[in-house]
């Protein structure tokens, strides 16, 4: 049997210590913990998960997994058994004469293929190419929660989005595969917009995005096209472009995908929240919040879902929206409501975005004159963050100018000022 290595897990494991007897006897207490009955797993179980023999685990040791690792299964590289794709728009329409000769003429081109002599066959690319590259987009999604914004992670992802491109020319496919293919080179090509996106990098971000544009449409694929579209709207409201933010979320949150699953809705609508907050408009932030927060609530979280939307989006991500919004509205009390609730519910890979949220709280306790606590906040954000991921750097330079403002000559000052120097000779 075909089997390809989850380098994911194995990777994960590695970072935090774990070997595959250690890893079993976490997970075989986290069942209990879920269950009431003692786990079955051993070291062997785990070998399997990481030679790939087992690629989706049974769902209470996914969910045992899960808590475990704070990482969904996919974001640790387990891929989901896949459901049958719908046939082509094309094929159902198509004409059965039509069907009938051009599988007449398939036919007789692969018996004429297998009696030419000495005819090297072509390679097949199949599903378990597509799965591969998937592995390779948990990681760079994992790496993305953890550094953020970082060109390394751009670089890697447009690499690979070029990888899949390449497979296309490699050798025969189903319609299905090629379609996987672009929808994979068009994530690929998403993730490194957002890395740019995260890093301010947004003349290089647009060039990604309409790449990306251009694959997902050829791919056919909802999730990824929202993907697509919705990071276009943050990319424009971080610019200071409100009324293209709201144009390209608007695309996103008219697909019909959003009708099917209320959790893409929701995220439609949280985003569109922030625009608003952007645009200072507080009737449309609450609004928008209130829909978004509904929406999850009616989202059944068993329901299939790509890598990328299972590894961020959940309350504390909403939270973290709705702390944007009423910063950018100049409403400090409940933009700090909000950075509590996040931060008491990120779940532990999201190292970015606590670093974003912990700078941003830090913001709305200044402009609420408590200087001690700010500056407290401030200090928690860990040293690599503060120096390496441009929005953070950005958000910090201007707590300290807003800090010197407000409290010129405190010894709040002083204390931000030898942390910062501090910051900098630890990296």
């Amino acid at each position: 049997m075909d089997t390809t290595r989850n380098t994911v897990l194995e990777a994960w494991m590695a970072e935090h210590g774990y070997s595959s007897n250690s890893l079993a006897d976490a997970v075989n207490m986290a069942l209990e913990r879920l269950t009431g009955r003692p786990g079955g797993l051993d070291g062997s179980s785990v070998r399997s998960w990481k030679a790939g023999r087992v690629t989706w685990p049974k769902s209470a040791t996914r969910k045992a997994l899960e808590d475990v690792s704070g990482l969904p299964a996919v974001a640790l590289g387990f891929v989901p058994h896949s459901r049958p794709s719908p046939p082509s728009a094309t094929l159902q329409q198509e004409d059965p004469d039509m069907k009938r000769r051009t599988l007449v003429g398939g036919v007789a081109a692969t018996v004429a293929a297998a009696a030419a002599p000495g005819t090297a066959s072509p390679r097949r690319i199949g599903m378990s190419d597509v799965n591969r590259l998937n592995q390779r987009f948990a990681e760079i999604i994992a790496s993305d929660h953890r550094h953020g914004g970082q060109l390394g992670i751009e670089q890697r992802a447009a690499a690979l989005a070029d990888e899949a491109l390449n497979l296309q020319n490699a050798g025969s496919a189903t319609q299905r595969v090629r379609s996987n293919l672009y929808a994979s080179a068009a994530a690929f090509r998403s993730s490194a917009m957002w890395a740019a996106i995260d890093g301010r990098r947004y003349d290089i971000a647009k060039a990604h995005m309409r790449e990306a544009q251009t694959l997902a449409e050829m791919s056919g694929d909802q999730a990824i096209k929202f993907r697509i579209w919705s990071h276009a709207g943050t990319l424009y409201r971080h610019m200071g472009r409100p009324a293209d933010a709201f144009a390209a979320n608007d695309v996103a949150r008219n697909l019909h995908l959003t009708r099917r699953d209320p959790l893409f809705a929701s995220l439609g609508l949280a985003r569109q929240a922030a625009i608003h907050g952007a645009a200072q408009d507080r009737t449309g932030t609450r609004r928008a919040f209130d829909q978004a927060q509904a929406a999850m609530l009616r989202a059944d979280l068993d329901d299939y879902r790509p890598v990328w939307l299972l590894a961020f989006y959940d309350q504390a991500e909403l939270d973290h929206l709705a702390l944007s919004a009423y910063l950018a509205l100049g409403d400090h009390p409940a933009a700090e409501y909000h950075a509590h609730r996040c931060l008491s519910a990120l779940r532990p890979h999201m190292a970015r975005s606590r670093a974003i949220t912990t700078t941003r709280l830090a913001h709305a306790q200044l402009a609420q004159g408590d200087i001690d606590a700010a500056t407290a906040t401030a200090r928690r954000v860990p040293a690599d963050a503060a120096t390496r991921h441009a929005r953070v750097s950005r958000m910090l330079q201007e707590f300290g100018a807003a800090l010197r403002a407000t409290a010129p000559g405190s010894t709040a000052i002083q204390t931000w000022t030898e942390h910062t120097a501090a910051w900098k000779m630890a990296t």
